[in-house]
């Protein structure tokens, strides 16, 4: 046999192969940030987690028209889980970007000079720290009284576990001193120490109960729990690691502001240190490796800031990070184990993912028993095969990474592995589309494999949000012929009354948890256009696309009506579509494929006899520029191009790329050429960059 091709590295990808690998990572990815920040029950190594974002971002610098809206660089943990109070955050909880080497460093230090427009050997201080694998945390005080204590959640929202925090003596209820600010939100990390997390675990199998993988799931059930006085017990601990919103300054540094928040009372890391240089930094970070198994806590690297607080706020962040910060990440763990199967799950999507189970093996003090292989090309690779000894490689949580396969230990016998060419669910045909990297069902709304996640994905916390509808009540009401499609879910309660066999008498049911079913659905019978669209399940269609498209095209109707005309690729509507500034052909592609099919067409009409979409509405104008579309165009003098950009989108602007007669403002810089003359032309309202900065506020 001609043995399969290697996956291909990021320069061998041509821009198709490109554009379905950045699909295929976005939905890895959004599924594993679930897994992680909402269930506390990662499904794959941070190893492997960050090798799929290390390669996303590789895709997307190299092809950057391609910039999904959905992509993980846009995004940040996940959903807050239900039976806490939502609490929105102040300002967005942000993740951090990560280094794997003294390289990304370098270039971390290097795009700071870039952005700020700094000499290339110009001095740049930066704080560094331990990375505590924790769950982070905010908590605000009023009046130098603890008031509020909440999740990080999806950064934007997280739970109310202001009880729970209360239980940590780490967390001061009330500042000490006179001259604190009245209002202040510090941001940090809830951990378990180690010996802490040992004698749990002895108590919890002493108990007949079963022991938390590690000390960051301990951690993270304990701050969940809905009764206080078992987080009690628990003796978690907090290291605030810096803040968000406070009425008086703290300082004019990251390490003056921290030095005040331990006067304030707040347990700040003794081990954090200001480093001068990247020298310096890159000896903190050897320092900490060698003495890290000696901390009492669990780390996975230290985290570098810069100390300068008026650079960290010209620098801003993307969407999911600061630009200002960066973890540096600890090599990944190994260990060997058996190769026992390899099993095909089916998402919602049809994508056939190859997930391999492993005899279970402790690596780093984890069990772990399976692995992800993500395609055919990647089995291939590797070389794997069921029965082979394998090495598997994990940095953080439970489920690792395959790294390869020990050849010399295979046993006799062995044959390769041969991927289905058949849907496991629904024996329809699995096709791999030119450019693309994985295998799709070919059978739709027929295989219950997709039908099922479609609709729990409806149902979902970013979709509908129906409360009571999880994985094991939509498959029951599915199987029972109840729901087979989204409208369904909306007919659920009049349909009822007629059925032989009423829900309520049905095992797992009963009358209160089916009323209150009916309740929850009825609650959500009026929804945003931006969660409709997203709830539809469009292929490449992730939250940031879904409040694009809602936010150019505000009415459902309005959306519909322009996905008919952009069919045809000549119309001013398919242009319209691709000048979204986040919206490519391929993005654009998959929404105009979901319309073409009949069957979407008759499932939209059919909720729309049964739910109220809502207009878009825009946030409350926060600036003369906000719900504007503006362009750049020419090489800007005070700031560079990205921090404009970055000032544009803060204060609610959509910034697209190209000159159009929806574009409200153009700003211009030296050298401006072919964008300038289209404003001209035009009449489209053109500042310099000194205007732009007044309207902007800088």
């Amino acid at each position: 046999m001609t043995p399969a091709p290697e996956k291909k590295t990021v320069p061998e990808l041509t821009e198709a192969e490109a554009a379905a690998e950045l699909a295929r990572l976005a939905g890895e990815i959004a599924f594993h940030d679930a897994a992680y920040y909402q269930d506390a029950a990662p499904a794959v190594s941070d190893a492997a987690y960050d090798a799929l974002r290390l390669r996303n971002a590789a895709i997307e610098a190299r092809f950057p028209a391609l910039v999904r809206s959905d992509s993980p660089s846009h995004r940040i943990g996940a959903a807050p889980a239900a039976g806490f109070r939502k609490v929105a955050h102040s300002t967005p909880m942000l993740s951090l970007e990560n280094a794997f080497g003294a390289a990304d460093v370098a270039d971390f230090f290097g795009r700071v000079r870039r952005f700020l427009g700094l000499a290339q050997d110009a001095a740049v201080e930066v704080t560094a720290e331990p990375k505590i694998d924790g769950l982070s945390a905010a908590i605000s005080y009023e009046g130098g009284k603890f008031s509020l204590g909440a999740t990080r959640g999806d950064g934007t929202t997280g739970e109310d576990v202001t009880e729970n925090l209360r239980q940590i003596d780490d967390i001061p209820k009330a500042l000490k001193g006179k001259n604190f600010p009245d209002k202040l939100e510090v941001r940090g990390e809830v951990y378990m120490a180690r010996t802490d997390f040992l004698e749990l675990n002895a108590a919890r199998e002493a108990a007949g109960e079963a022991p938390f993988a590690n000390p960051r799931n301990a951690a993270a059930g304990s701050l969940r729990q809905l009764d206080p006085a078992i987080t009690a017990t628990r003796n978690l601990r907090f290291f605030a690691y810096g803040w968000s919103q406070t009425s008086a300054p703290l300082g004019k540094t990251q390490s003056a502001a921290m030095a005040q928040l331990e006067k304030f009372g707040l347990t700040v890391n003794a081990e954090a240190l200001l480093c001068k240089s990247m020298k310096a930094a890159e000896a903190y970070y050897e320092k900490i490796q060698e003495k890290r198994a000696e901390l009492p806590y669990d780390i996975d690297g230290i985290v570098l800031k810069v100390n300068r607080l008026d650079w960290q706020e010209r620098l801003g962040s993307v969407s999911r990070a600061p630009r200002w910060a960066i973890a540096r990440k600890f090599p990944a763990e190994q260990a060997e184990t058996l190769l026992k199967d390899i099993r095909i799950q089916v998402g919602r999507t049809g994508a056939l993912t190859p997930v391999a189970e492993l005899e279970p093996i402790t690596v780093g003090g984890v069990v772990v028993s399976r692995a992800t292989l993500h395609n055919k090309d990647e089995i291939a690779r590797k070389g794997v095969r069921i029965g082979d000894r394998v090495i598997v490689q994990r940095a953080g949580d439970v489920i690792p990474q395959i790294v390869r396969a020990l050849k010399e230990k295979r046993p006799k016998g062995t044959k390769e592995y041969v991927f289905p060419e058949t849907c496991p669910v629904c024996g329809s045909l699995a096709i791999r589309e030119e450019g693309e990297v994985v295998h799709r069902c070919t059978g739709g709304l027929i295989c219950p494999a997709q039908i099922l996640e479609r609709l729990r994905h409806f149902v979902s916390r970013d979709a509908f949000d129906i409360d009571g509808l999880g994985k094991k009540q939509v498959a029951f009401l599915w199987e029972t012929k109840r729901i087979q499609s989204p409208a369904d879910i909306f007919r659920l309660e009049a349909n009822e009354q007629l059925s032989k066999t009423p829900l309520a008498e049905c095992e797992g049911w009963g009358a209160l948890s089916t009323k209150n079913l009916f309740q929850a659905i009825a609650a959500r019978k009026r929804i945003s256009l931006e969660r409709f669209i997203y709830a539809l399940g469009i292929r490449q269609v992730g939250q940031a696309t879904a409040r694009l498209l809602a936010q150019h095209y505000t009415r459902l109707e309005n959306w519909r009506e322009a996905m008919a005309a952009a069919e045809d690729h000549v119309s001013a509507a398919y242009q319209k579509l691709l000048n979204i500034d986040g919206i490519g052909p391929s993005v654009a592609d998959d929404i105009l494929g979901f319309f073409a099919e009949p069957q979407n067409k008759d499932a939209l009409d059919a909720l729309a006899d049964e739910v109220t979409v809502q207009p878009f509405e825009a946030p409350e104008a926060m600036s003369e520029i906000t719900g504007k579309t503006v362009v750049f165009t020419g090489n800007l003098e005070t700031m560079t191009r990205a921090e404009a950009k970055a000032r544009a989108e803060a204060l609610g602007a959509k910034v697209a790329g190209s000159v159009s007669a929806k574009t409200d403002f153009v700003i211009v810089g030296a050298t401006a050429g072919s964008k300038l003359a289209k404003a001209r032309e035009l009449g489209v309202t053109i500042l310099d960059e000194a205007a732009w900065r007044t309207l902007a506020g800088r």
